[in-house]
C-alpha cells in the first residue's frame, strides 16, 4: 500500500530529514523527538540482508528508518508501549517505503519478549530511558515522561535485549555513561564479548554516551574503542567524523 505523505501528515506532527534527505521522518510537534543518539544507534548496527533486527522502544520508528536506509533488506520489528508514537512509527514505515519488512508492535517492554511469540532476532537494539529514579530528575514534561523515565528499571530492558536477540546475536544499546558499570552488570547475566564506545561531546570532555556492543553467550574479551567526538572548538556544529554519521556517510563500526 502506498501513502502520499500529506496523508499521514498533521498539525500534531513536524518532519525531519535525516541521513541527508534519505530519510523522512514525522515526530510529535510536542513532547520528545528522537535525535542523535538515534541516529548514533541505528549507525551502529551494521546488520546483513536477511537478517532481523527488533528494536525495544521504537519510539516513532528514528532507529529503524535510519536502520533500513542503511542495511538493505533488513527485516525490522519495534516494540513501543505508547499507541500514538506506536502509530507513528507505522506512518513512518509507509512514508520511507519500508512497510513491507516493517512490523510495529504495541506492547510493554516489561511484559517481556515472549509474550509476543515472536522468533529471537539476529540483532536487539534499544536506546532505554536514561532515568528510573523519579528523585533523581525533576519531572518531565508528560510528553516526554515515557521517554525520560524507565518505569520498571533498566534490568526490564536489559532482560528483554537478552530473550530477544537468538545464541550468538548481537545486542546494541546507547545510555548514559555513568550507566556503563549497570550495563555490563545487567548484559553480562547472558552476554559478553562486550564492545565499549564512549561518545564525547568535545575531546576534552568526558563521555557523556556510551555504546554499547554485547554478544549473547559471547566469550571475548571486552574491548574499549576509540570515542566518537561530536564537536571541537572551532565552531562548526559537528566534527567531520559526527557530520559523515548524521549525513549517512559513514557508520560506526565495532
Amino acid at each position: 500500500m502506498t501513502v502520499a505523505p500529506d496523508d499521514i501528515a498533521t498539525d500534531d506532527t513536524v518532519e525531519n530529514a535525516l541521513l541527508g534527505g534519505r530519510v523522512r521522518l514525522r515526530q510529535p510537534a510536542r513532547g520528545y523527538r528522537a535525535g542523535m543518539d538515534a541516529a548514533l544507534l541505528a549507525a551502529a548496527v551494521p546488520a546483513r540482508p536477511g537478517q532481523g533486527v527488533i528494536e525495544a522502544g521504537c519510539g516513532a520508528g528514528a532507529v529503524l528508518t535510519q536502520i533500513a536506509a542503511r542495511c538493505p533488506d533488513v527485516r525490522l520489528t519495534g516494540l513501543e508501549r505508547d499507541p500514538a508514537a506506536a502509530a507513528l512509527a507505522r506512518d513512518n514505515a509507509v512514508l520511507n517505503g519500508i512497510a513491507e519488512r516493517t512490523t510495529i508492535l504495541t506492547g510493554d517492554v516489561a511484559a517481556g519478549f515472549r509474550a509476543l511469540d515472536l522468533a529471537p532476532a539476529d540483532w536487539a537494539v534499544s536506546n532505554p530511558p536514561f532515568f528510573d529514579d523519579p528523585a533523581a530528575l525533576r519531572a518531565p514534561a508528560p510528553g516526554k515522561q515515557g521517554a525520560w523515565m524507565a518505569d520498571d528499571g533498566l534490568a526490564a530492558w536489559t532482560r528483554f535485549l537478552l530473550k530477544a536477540v537468538r545464541e550468538n546475536g548481537r545486542i546494541v544499546m546507547i545510555h548514559r555513561a555513568d550507566r556503563l558499570a549497570d550495563i555490563l552488570a545487567l548484559l553480562g547475566e547472558g552476554a559478553g564479548a562486550f564492545a565499549i564506545r564512549p561518545v564525547q561531546p568535545y575531546a576534552d570532555a568526558p563521555a557523556k554516551r556510551v555504546l554499547v556492543l554485547a554478544i549473547k553467550t559471547g566469550k571475548a574479551p571486552l574491548r574499549l574503542l576509540p570515542a566518537l567526538v561530536l564537536h571541537d572548538r572551532t565552531g562548526a556544529k559537528h566534527t567531520p567524523e559526527a557530520e559523515a554519521i548524521l549525513r549517512g556517510e559513514a557508520a560506526l563500526g565495532w
